[in-house]
């Protein structure tokens, strides 16, 4: 007869070891940096990120500031999720307006780039500006292939840029975290995430998230096959007809390049079967500014993009 265990045996799930991992980097980042932020869109992400980080500190408040960088075309739903989460926390807000850095001569719009683009420089000024040595962020290695790239501290030089060949080793989940002045660290807890994950987590932790991650009737018209919102910053083009559908965004930021899909899901549960039947990410499927190139997000990363 074999002896009772001494002890019980617990085991972690997989949602249960992901988040114990990105609460680790969070406070490691606390520890070790002197001014980090958490760069908050209010999309389901950054959201989640946010959720992540008040639970690595309570009962204290997060210890750190938000960052969105505001390109003027945000979905008014996400806006307003946005600031439930900060009135909720109580935590400091820093919003970096493209339209801002336009007229303070930090970026030039030329009428070709778009808002999205224009976001490097407004969020390089605002990381100079405020001498953030840290910077959070919600990109998971699924997404894309550059992000697939990037380890969970990305080293940006004294002018904000990511050098792909220059990454430092991670082995064992030990950071190396050292910067020189000028210089800043982006970390990205949600590295090992995936879609999947995030919508899981959703659901278990009861998060709210934008209402417009969830099906409903909007008023669309068809542009290089995605389905965009109609708007007064998105005026059709010649051939675009609106249509009313049915349908809900997997990812949100500038209405001008972000795309719907035609969707019934209307719970977590429901998006949870769609997102797991997809065989493609959602920035492949809905994002605009992911077009332009093979190599548009390296590029844009390279230059200091998130």
């Amino acid at each position: 007869m074999s002896a009772p265990p001494t002890h019980a045996d617990y085991q972690l799930s997989q949602l249960e070891q992901l988040e114990a991992e990105s609460i680790h980097i969070f406070r490691e980042v606390a520890a070790e940096f002197e001014k980090p932020v958490l760069m908050f869109s209010g999309g389901k992400d950054s959201i989640v990120m946010l959720r992540l980080a008040e639970k690595a500190f309570y009962p204290a408040k997060v210890p750190f500031p938000l960052l969105q960088v505001d390109t003027g075309y945000d979905f008014p739903e996400v806006l307003d999720c946005r600031d439930r989460w900060v009135d909720r926390l109580g935590t400091r807000m820093i919003v970096a307006s493209v339209e801002e850095a336009i007229k303070n001569g930090i970026v030039h719009e030329d009428g070709k780039t778009t808002r999205n683009r224009l976001q490097i420089g407004t969020l390089l000024n605002a990381i100079e500006e405020n001498a953030f040595t840290a910077a959070f962020g919600g990109g998971r290695r699924d997404e894309e292939k550059a992000r697939a790239k990037e380890r969970v501290y990305s080293h940006r030089d004294e002018f904000g840029q990511w050098d792909p060949k220059m990454q430092r080793p991670e082995l064992w989940s030990l950071y190396n975290g050292r910067i020189h002045e000028g210089e800043h660290m982006r970390v990205f807890p949600l590295s090992n995430w995936t879609e999947l994950d995030i919508w899981h987590y959703i659901g278990r932790e009861g998060i709210d998230i934008p209402s417009i991650y969830y099906s409903h009737q909007r008023r669309v018209f068809n542009r290089g096959g995605m389905w965009m919102t109609e708007s007064e910053f998105n005026p059709c083009r010649e051939g675009e007809e609106v249509v009313e559908k049915t349908v809900r965004f997997r990812t949100v930021g500038d209405l001008t390049l972000t795309g719907a899909v035609e969707s019934d899901a209307d719970t977590i549960a429901k998006i949870i079967d769609e997102v797991a039947a997809s065989r493609i990410t959602e920035r492949g499927a809905t994002r605009g500014d992911d077009k332009f190139s093979e190599a548009a997000m390296e590029d844009r990363k390279k230059e200091g993009y998130f």
